[in-house]
């Protein structure tokens, strides 16, 4: 039996708040270095669906306590025009896990907080996330474990089901590392790690996961062809490195005009089987024409 898209369900809550749809709905998440406070505002002006400040990868370990510092006068102040933002900290065990958390939760309390929630990187043991997932949960805060490994993948349904998880992500440069893997030499070795975000994702009734982003910058048709093979495997948007990338990727993300077409027609011939174009249509087939053109209407709402 073929059942509808559910919308996005606030895992661990009755309801889900504005700031976990958004990041439940974002089709694109844009990275920003946390130890360049002057570039937090200039990522949103790209227009991502959400952006991503970064404590993580993009800081040296010795820039890491200042670049935190950053982020809360940031993301603490009012007079940024509103702009929230998901931070990226460093994973469970290190030395600043504990400090950043305990500093954003502290600063989601105060009245003028601009967090949207955390990324939590390195995502690998459900249990280690269980006590940050209730907390976020509970204060209306999104939680985005990026799966990074082999053994995050193994576990992906389980972390899917951490209460208070928004949706998942995948690091591929990480996981390729992770499994001694030639990413460079043949794409086809993320195909697995790909599928099973999703679904898990799917299985976990979370929002469908971010992809990985596209390593290059300069040249938009990689982007675009990444994306779109995100999409073909039911991811529900794309992480972004660089502020180049966020058009082509949303673009990549949105209908056709002649797929659009195409679902208008079938739309049009009921709900029976039947042949359209020397198609076989039936249920499942009808159920993916209407999911293609509500797509098509919640952005242009």
């Amino acid at each position: 039996m073929t059942t509808s898209m559910p919308a996005f369900p606030a895992a661990g809550a009755a309801e889900s708040t504005a700031g976990q749809r958004r990041v439940a709905q974002a089709v694109t998440a844009l990275f920003v270095p946390g130890d360049r406070p002057e570039r937090y505002a200039k990522a949103a002006t790209a227009g991502p669906g959400v952006v991503i400040i970064d404590l993580e990868d993009a800081v040296a370990p010795q820039a890491k306590a200042q670049a935190l510092e950053s982020v809360l006068s940031f993301l603490g102040s009012a007079d940024e025009e509103n702009i929230q933002a998901l931070v990226r900290v460093n994973p469970v065990g290190t030395q600043t896990h504990a400090e950043e958390t305990t500093a954003l939760l502290e600063l989601a309390t105060q009245d003028r907080s601009r967090l949207l929630g955390l990324v939590v990187p390195k995502a690998e043991n459900p249990q280690d996330l269980h006590p940050l997932g209730h907390r976020l949960g509970q204060m209306g805060l999104a939680l985005v474990p990026l799966v990074e490994s082999a053994l995050g993948v193994v576990h992906a349904l389980d972390i899917a089901q951490v209460p208070g998880v928004t949706r998942l992500a995948f690091g591929a440069v990480d996981y390729a590392l992770d499994i001694d893997a030639d990413v460079q030499g043949e794409e086809r070795v993320l195909d697995y790690p790909r599928s099973v975000l999703v679904t898990t994702s799917r299985a976990a009734g979370v929002a469908a996961p971010l992809d990985s982003p596209a390593i290059e910058i300069t040249d938009a048709e990689p982007v675009a062809e990444a994306a779109r093979l995100a999409r073909a495997f039911g991811f529900g948007g794309k992480l972004c490195i660089h502020p180049r990338q966020v058009k082509i990727v949303e673009e990549a993300f949105r209908p056709a005009e002649s797929d659009l077409q195409w679902a208008r027609t079938v739309i049009g011939v009921g709900d029976g089987a039947t042949q359209v174009n020397g198609q076989m249509i039936d249920r499942p087939v009808i159920e993916r024409a209407r999911r293609l053109l509500a797509r098509a209407a919640e952005e242009q709402s």
